[in-house]
């Protein structure tokens, strides 16, 4: 950013409820306090870049029988659901890409993603022409 705001890139490959969730919680961090925030899906958590519920189609940990319950019980314990992490993330701007191949491996050849998020579907090239010198490139 021309203001020298660091900004923050996330690649979330995992398809993993927890994973994909927290992802959402730092950038939705990031993004309150002002940084830029890039969001690109791959592999298994493009799902929970569908229209509608796709999120309860993320693979689930031991302890729970769903991303459903997993969410129910993140929801009782206080903690942000992840529709309303999805939500905040929106609102505050965060910028949501899919990548084109991953949708491939999928085998979903036209997804119909959540409109709210404004997904972008592209590759791997485009995420790194826009992640500036300086600015953090995690992956989860």
């Amino acid at each position: 950013m021309p203001d020298g705001t660091q900004g923050l890139a996330a690649i979330i490959q995992s398809g993993g409820y927890d994973k994909v969730h927290y992802a959402l919680a730092l950038a939705s961090a990031a993004a309150a306090t002002g940084r830029p925030v890039t969001l690109f899906f791959t592999g298994r958590a493009l799902p929970a870049l569908l229209q509608g519920d796709g999120w309860k189609l993320l693979d689930f940990s031991d302890d729970c029988t769903s991303p459903e319950a997993r969410d129910a019980t993140l929801a009782r314990r206080g903690v942000a659901t992840f529709p309303e992490l999805l939500e905040a993330c929106a609102e505050l701007g965060v910028r949501f890409m899919a990548c084109e191949m991953g949708w491939r491996a999928l085998n979903l050849r036209d997804p119909v993603t959540n409109p709210a998020l404004a997904v972008e579907t592209s590759g791997l090239v485009t995420l790194l022409g826009m992640v500036q010198p300086g600015h953090q490139l995690v992956f989860i």
